[in-house]
């Protein structure tokens, strides 16, 4: 997609010189993913789609919706099963794979909580014998009993 820039004006996905995306884990879960899950419109468009199990994480800058410096991007990314019928995900790239590290950890709202967020790191190779490396990538999911009994679930 091409786009016009007018004038040396910013691109509408570029923030202003100062603003910054850093939204909460709160905020994530409450506003971003809640709404995209719902089905419901953002007035700006600060998260893209990618499959980021099917991308190399020095790759997925290029897709950010915002284009800064800041070296944190967010993307919406479906979840693919290891198995047709089974729970483990599959998160292995063509170069590597995203290894869970700790326990997920609630995101809470007004003492209930209504996500978790899942820390995974990048290792380079295949399982058990990938390296390490720095690339550390924060996994959010719903666990809202609101959405659940509207019938709305998380696949």
């Amino acid at each position: 997609m091409v786009q016009d820039v007018v004038s040396g004006a910013p691109p509408p996905t570029a923030l202003a010189p100062g603003f910054r995306f850093h939204p909460t884990d709160e905020e994530l879960v409450r506003f971003y993913l809640r709404r995209k899950v719902c089905g419901k419109p953002f007035k700006f468009q600060a998260v893209s789609e990618l499959d980021v199990y099917k991308s190399e994480p020095w790759e997925v800058s290029e897709h950010s919706a915002l284009k800064t410096r800041d070296l944190e991007w967010y993307f919406f990314s479906p979840v693919d099963r290891k198995y047709g019928n089974g729970s483990r995900l599959n998160r292995a790239t063509g170069k590597g794979y995203w290894k869970a590290t700790g326990k997920d950890r609630s995101v809470c709202h007004k003492g209930v909580t209504t996500g978790m967020k899942k820390t995974l790191v990048f290792h380079g190779g295949r399982a058990p014998e990938g390296k390490r490396t720095n690339w550390v990538m924060h996994e959010y999911r719903l666990c809202d009993s609101e959405l659940e009994s509207a019938g709305v679930a998380q696949v």
